[in-house]
């Protein structure tokens, strides 16, 4: 029967020995050696383990609380990893956390299948990670650069059988608290851009070892290959909405407000609300003929579909800019920058710069977001790895008619941002354009577990079939 070595960090005696014993009491513990470093993510660190290892797998846990294995969890990976041959095993657990009331509450922390364009950085593999020795032993020392930050997503990347033991295996002590509204823009804020240049440095060399890397070179926009069309108004600013009768109006007449040297309208696509909203934006369209509000016909559609509905209409202009519907924009000069970014940086779609702000504009944190890890050399490349592009979003409208946006309500202006960038250039604005507002009505603001995962999973999968397409490209 094989046996199981565990890594662990530095930890307080009485952590420390609880984890120990949980070890021996779950299964084939071959011992537990103490990290020489306090953090996993060091490339040194993970070279020690590569020399010290004796067993034939090797467990690394990367938080430093007490932790709870399962009843013959050890031995339950073991025999998985036996049946497939894998390189790299991860499994649901349970969480405890601490309550408002102080009281410890027991969580199910279930997670999804790691596929091959699951590249993000901040994949959620839980704390407990096992590792074939041999396969951890071989992609270390294929290792050529000297991490800080990356170093563990660099082997994780650099293993080719991940399985993912849908069985809640052990229990660790949950320290982040945080709504997943806050979360989501770790990867983002200023205080950890060293971390994400190590990271795009790590998946920049991924793809490129595995034939999806992109070359910096674009077509440019050409509207006699796409279309023949004629359009009423050099830019829509697009809205769909559903049941936002407390903060439509305010998004309607931030996009009304734009002052600009060419025409333009306001394209509200009306979900069949079934508040005050279909009435507010009748009342408005009454009284500014560039306000067009449009309920479909099909009761079917999700974001993306409203979205190709507002696209395909007569009134829609040569530049499809987003608007959220609790979102505003920044100031009036919004979209006469949207549209100079797209003649001057002959591209076929822009992303903006947005502040975070509570509900009256106040900013809030992180405060600015303008993605700045996007450059013309590499954007294209480490939009695989981020889980984002920024806002607001505009589009040429010719191309956009020709591709359409999945018709989904999440992840669908990222599944577009990636088609596009596999061919044209994105063109970027760093001043703040928009405002982008948190408040408790948020969609997103405060998401269940069941969400985030089924959230993240479709967009794997959409960075899946992207990088199946740059493989097949790049042949």
């Amino acid at each position: 029967m094989p046996n199981i070595e565990c890594f662990v960090p530095p930890m307080s005696s009485e952590d420390m020995s609880a984890t120990m014993e949980s070890f021996a009491r779950s299964g084939a513990f071959a011992g537990m050696t103490v990290l020489p470093g306090d953090s996993l993510r060091a490339t040194s660190v993970l070279r020690s383990i590569a020399c010290a290892a004796a067993a034939e797998f090797v467990l690394l846990y990367t938080k430093d609380h007490a932790l709870e294995m399962g009843l013959f969890a050890l031995d339950r990976i073991l025999a998985v990893a036996d049946d497939t041959g894998a390189d790299m095993l991860y499994a649901d657990h349970y969480s405890v956390c601490t309550d408002d009331q102080g009281a410890k509450v027991r969580k199910r922390h279930p997670l999804i299948d790691c596929q091959k364009g699951a590249l993000r950085d901040d994949f959620d593999f839980g704390s407990v990670l096992v590792f074939r020795t041999s396969s951890l032993r071989r992609a270390v020392n294929a290792m050529k650069e000297d991490y800080s930050w990356a170093a563990l997503y660099d082997l994780r990347l650099r293993m080719k059988n991940i399985v993912h033991i849908n069985e809640f295996l052990y229990t660790e002590v949950e320290t982040d608290s945080r709504k997943s509204g806050q979360k989501q823009f770790d990867y983002v804020d200023p205080k950890n851009r060293e971390v994400q240049v190590e990271m795009e440095k790590v998946c920049t060399e991924h793809l490129k070892r595995i034939g999806a890397y992109l070359e910096p070179v674009f077509r440019e926009p050409d509207v006699s290959e796409l279309s023949d069309a004629v359009f009423p108004v050099v830019a829509s600013v697009i809205i769909p909405v559903y049941n936002r009768e407390s903060t439509i109006c305010d998004a309607v007449t931030s996009a009304l407000e734009q002052e600009c040297d060419f025409p333009f309208n306001v394209i509200v696509v009306d979900n069949h609300s079934s508040d005050g909203t279909s009435r507010l934006l009748g009342e408005m369209a009454e009284t500014d003929p560039r306000l067009v509000h449009v309920i479909p016909v099909r009761n079917d559609l999700g974001i993306g579909g409203c979205w190709n509905v507002a696209v395909h209409h007569p009134a829609c202009g040569e530049y499809a800019v987003q608007l959220d519907s609790d979102d505003m924009y920044s100031g009036p000069d919004s979209l006469a920058k949207i549209v100079e970014a797209f003649r001057l940086q002959k591209c076929a779609m822009v992303i903006g710069t947005y502040q975070m702000t509570d509900f009256n504009l106040e900013p809030i944190p992180p405060g600015i977001i303008d993605h700045r890890e996007w450059t013309e050399e590499n954007g294209r490349n480490n939009a695989l790895r981020i889980n984002g592009l920024g806002a607001p979003r505009a589009f040429w409208t010719p191309l956009l008619r020709t591709l359409n946006l999945p018709d989904v309500s999440y992840g669908e202006d990222y599944a577009l941002g990636l088609r596009i960038s596999r061919e044209y250039r994105i063109g970027r604005i760093w001043d703040v354009v928009y405002f982008c507002r948190r408040w408790k009505g948020n969609s997103d603001a405060a998401l269940d577990m069941e969400k985030v995962n089924a959230n993240n999973l479709y967009k794997d999968r959409i960075r899946t079939w992207e990088l199946e397409a740059r493989i097949r490209m790049n042949r």
